[in-house]
């Protein structure tokens, strides 16, 4: 057999069983378009207010600048809602033991406080505090130089 004709059936026999094989795949791993959508789970939520924590303003390079005061909001599920509220001091350990090792300040002179970044301490500290998944999200809700 001469080459090109043997390519021309390989080429023939690879369309083939790609074709198949995207046919039975859209066939039986797609969902149908009869199954019907998943209702989405409504959880109410509340949110904890976390009052006067202050974290220390750290540059890049590991230089004190300053301190920041600041209050968070934690959104929580209503049910809860009141054990977060008793584990509030775990909460501002947690804050206390992360925020010096991340640079927090911001601004020309470092004595702005990046609000992204403290977002995510408290964030990651929330984890710690109260297990994954029990803080829905952080809102830094105020923020000031001390």
């Amino acid at each position: 057999m001469k080459p090109i004709v043997r390519a021309l059936i390989l080429l023939v026999a690879g369309v083939g069983v790609g074709g198949g094989a995207a046919v039975a795949t859209s066939r039986f791993v797609t969902p149908s378009a009869t199954a019907k959508p998943a209702a989405p789970v409504v959880v109410e939520t509340s949110f904890v207010t976390v009052d006067q924590m202050l974290a220390p303003l750290v540059l890049r390079d590991r230089r004190l600048t300053g301190y920041v005061r600041f209050d968070a909001g934690l959104e929580v599920a209503i049910d809860e809602a009141p054990g977060v509220t008793e584990r509030l001091p775990l909460l501002r350990h947690a804050i206390n033991m992360r925020s010096y090792r991340v640079p927090l300040a911001a601004g020309p002179d470092g004595m702005l406080p990046d609000i992204a970044e403290l977002q995510r301490v408290v964030g990651a500290a929330a984890v710690d505090a109260f297990g994954r998944g029990a803080v829905r999200k952080v809102a830094i809700t105020k923020a000031e130089p001390a």
